[in-house]
């Protein structure tokens, strides 16, 4: 079949200035002040012959209400030059046209109908505007009825301008009620300054006494009698808040003694703690990529049509359309000849965009812009939520705030290269979550085994227990927090509520949110890689609905690491850049992670999301981290359980199937005879356990398979014989007698029987 021939484009060079978004945003608003300050001039009749005209230009058309035009102009030159992120929309433009047409309209009715004409002639009223307006609706629907239509058409442009709804703009009398009555209060307080103390009625408290004081050395002083009654009032006042002090001082008491300590409650930290980012990213010539996007995937034979672009703290995304028949994979296959002709590198293709018909070409900026935390907790999205749980994460290639629901998670897996920003990201949740919750509703235990990065939260009332450095007592710690599950999970059942939710709703001691950070999970791995894979399994299991979540980061995103069972039980992670497409696939079950930039650029990945979504992570300086730490420090000690870390001190590692409380139900009965055996022979194989047990080769070989899990024996190694590590066991038991042989003449269980088809017992070599 003969190839289709390809016609090339030809463009015809044109004029282009090419300039910086910057610069053109600056020569707008430059033209729009000297617009509006030379219309504003011309109503003094300061601009010449220039300005005559144009004052008489805008009284004809808009009448009196021409005295608004160069506001709106030096207005809108202003919002140009802050570059405020607004998504204008054609319905925004609607609005704004509407209001002012029925604006202009409302002026002119207050014009008797006979005068309308003459008024918007000479340039008072609305001008002609309002009179083509503002006549129809005064002879056809009187005064009253155009009032009320007018009034409508200005509350729907209020609509259509601010994107609200109507309920809203009618509460929003109650704000105005709210500010003058507190100007009214302030007003009040003040000429309250100038009166006497004795026309006065007191409530003795702290800010009360100090304005006594001070009044007191006025040169009018109150009557001896009047002093007198108000010295009687502070002494009664004083003795019953004494009362009040010592009765719930001694209820406390009695409580402290019923229960365990309870944590040192602080209020919540401010924001001003946090840094503001004034950089702004650099995408460079945006007219000029697309050109260059379409004229190359052109060259190799497909013709797209450019769309939307968005631009993003760490990159700007270009979409396009492909044309009818061409399939996806050949413009993903184009990606290093994409980064050829922009002379950028990496680029990442989302084919397609989530909910879009659209392919998106995501190109690095030039320059990178910082989102700080600070900017995320003073967005709209994180005040309009009530959720106390969610954490902040970064924004997405179009400047949107992304936050993530921390109980439907319900546990994070974070994993990258060194340098990628994991802990970063860490320290950015767990400052989010300290914003929002006090040591009441949110506990803390971290883990940090290279005891540099999480070590600064030590003495912030959250932790249960300092931060842990030591694997062995990591163990006790997983250990402690499955028997915290354990219980929570019958207080729940006892009460008949199925999450923690609705326990705290009727509880009268609610139970908080439990946090369990791990920094590096790869260095726990290599110490006692079974003890702590079987504690996070556990809890990632069944923790959700008790309000228990794992918060796990490691460097080194390999299967021995991120094992199948944490994947299958975590579906929520986050992937920062990576060496390899194979560590991508690790960590999110496809590419992506190898083709980011670092610093923070992630791919974020929920139960909820089909595809992983690419976020630039939100960024905590140290000094940030220790100023909201010291808030919450404060200048009590916190309040730790040392049971948590100290139970059961002396543990055994490589024991998955005997962990958390003996074997588990799917442990085969004979695993302790197994081991014994293994471990007087110093040899494993399954037809060593068939012999010595009188087992089937199923069952024997399931049995090689748990000791292998249980780190009693190495993994096999083809032809070579598994490898015993019976050092690690010597101490636990003494060593069997031997077990004697079977006779051959015996016969074994049916169920045990287990052979091939020839009637040939398997060995360990031939499996």
């Amino acid at each position: 079949m003969p190839r289709p021939r390809i016609y090339r484009r030809t463009h015809k060079p044109r004029f282009s200035l090419n300039l910086n978004p910057d610069i053109s945003r600056g020569l707008i608003s430059i033209f729009l002040f000297i617009v509006g300050g030379v219309s504003a001039l011309a109503f003094f009749h300061l601009a010449g012959v220039a300005g005559e005209f144009i004052d008489s230009l805008l009284a004809i058309s808009f009448g009196q209400v021409r005295y608004v035009f160069p506001i709106i102009l030096i207005l809108v030159g202003i919002l140009t030059l802050k570059d405020l992120r607004y998504e204008y929309r054609p319905t925004h433009w609607l609005g704004s046209l509407l209001f002012f047409l029925s604006f202009n309209a409302l002026v002119h009715l207050q014009t008797p109908v006979l005068e309308m004409k003459d008024t918007a002639l000479q340039g008072y009223g609305g001008g002609l505007v309002g009179l083509a307006l503002a006549w129809p609706l005064a002879t056809y629907v009187g005064y009253w009825g155009g009032l009320v239509i007018l009034i409508g058409l200005v509350l729907a442009s209020v609509i259509f301008l601010f994107n609200t709804s109507l309920a809203r703009i009618v509460g929003l009398h109650r704000q105005f009620f709210f500010v003058l009555g507190w100007f009214g209060r302030q007003v009040i307080a003040f000429f309250a300054l100038f009166k006497r103390p004795a026309r006065v009625k007191f409530k003795i408290n702290g800010e009360y006494e100090e304005q006594n004081e001070e009044e007191a050395e006025d040169e009018t002083q109150p009557d001896p009698e009047d002093e007198k009654r108000i010295f009687k009032q502070r002494v009664i006042a004083k003795q019953e808040e004494n009362e009040v002090i010592s009765a719930e001082k001694e209820k406390t008491e009695e409580k402290m003694e019923v229960t365990r300590p309870k944590p040192v409650i602080r209020d919540l930290p401010p924001l001003n703690l946090l840094y503001i980012s004034k950089s702004k990213p650099t995408s460079g010539d945006i007219k000029s990529n697309a050109e260059v996007i379409r004229d190359t995937l052109f060259n190799f034979g497909m013709e797209v049509e450019m769309g939307e672009v968005r631009v993003g703290p760490t990159v700007t995304q270009y979409s396009l359309k492909p044309a009818k028949g061409i399939k996806l994979n050949r413009i993903t296959a184009l990606s290093n000849d994409l980064a050829l002709a922009l002379a950028a590198h990496p680029i990442r293709i989302e084919a397609p965009i989530p909910g879009k018909s659209l392919v998106g070409i995501e190109v690095p900026n030039q320059k990178v812009a910082m989102v700080t935390l600070r900017e995320l907790l003073e967005s709209q999205e994180y005040k309009a939520s009530d959720n106390p749980m969610k954490i902040a994460l970064g924004k997405d290639v179009a400047g949107k705030v992304w936050f993530g629901d921390l109980p439907k998670m319900p546990h994070l897996l974070i994993a990258g290269a060194t340098g990628s920003g994991k802990t970063v990201c860490i320290n950015t949740i767990l400052l989010s979550l300290l914003y929002q919750n006090t040591a009441e509703t949110l506990r803390l235990i971290m883990v940090d085994p290279k005891r540099v990065e999480l070590t600064m939260y030590n003495g912030i009332p959250h932790l249960l227990t300092p931060v842990i450095t030591d694997a062995a007592k990591t163990v006790n710690a997983l250990k402690w927090t499955i028997g915290e599950m354990d219980r929570r999970f019958t207080l729940l059942s006892e009460s008949g509520n199925r999450d923690i939710n609705s326990y705290n709703r009727t509880a009268d001691e609610p139970l908080p949110h439990i946090i369990f950070a791990i920094d590096e999970l790869a260095d726990l791995m290599a110490m006692a890689a079974s003890d702590v894979e079987a504690g996070i399994i556990r809890i990632a299991q069944m923790a959700r609905a008790v309000g228990i979540h794992l918060l796990v980061a490691t460097q080194r995103p390999s299967v021995e690491v991120i094992t199948g069972l944490m994947k299958a039980n975590i579906p929520a992670r986050i992937a920062f850049s990576v060496a390899s497409l194979i560590d991508s696939r690790t960590i999110l079950d496809c590419p992506g992670a190898e083709k980011l930039l670092g610093r923070g650029d992630m791919l974020f990945l929920t139960a909820e999301l089909t595809k992983p979504k690419r976020l630039q992570g939100a960024f905590v300086s140290e000094e940030e981290m220790k100023r909201v730490i010291d808030h919450l420090k404060g200048d009590e000690p916190p309040v730790y359980d040392d049971s948590i870390v100290s139970k059961n001190a002396e543990v055994k590692f490589g024991s998955t199937v005997n962990m958390f409380g003996g074997p588990g139900d799917d442990v085969d009965p004979l695993f302790e005879d197994a081991k014994k055996i293994v471990l007087d022979s110093g040899k494993a194989s399954a037809s060593l356990l068939q012999r010595f047990l009188k087992l089937g080769y199923a069952r024997a070989a399931r049995l090689l398979d748990q000791l292998e899990e249980a780190g009693i024996v190495g993994p096999a190694d083809g032809a070579k014989p598994r490898e015993v590590f019976g050092e690690y066991f010597s101490a636990e038991s003494e060593l069997p007698e031997p077990i004697e042989k079977p006779e051959p003449d015996k016969e074994l269980p049916a169920e045990e029987q287990t052979m091939d088809a020839g009637g040939t017992v398997f060995d360990e070599e031939t499996k």
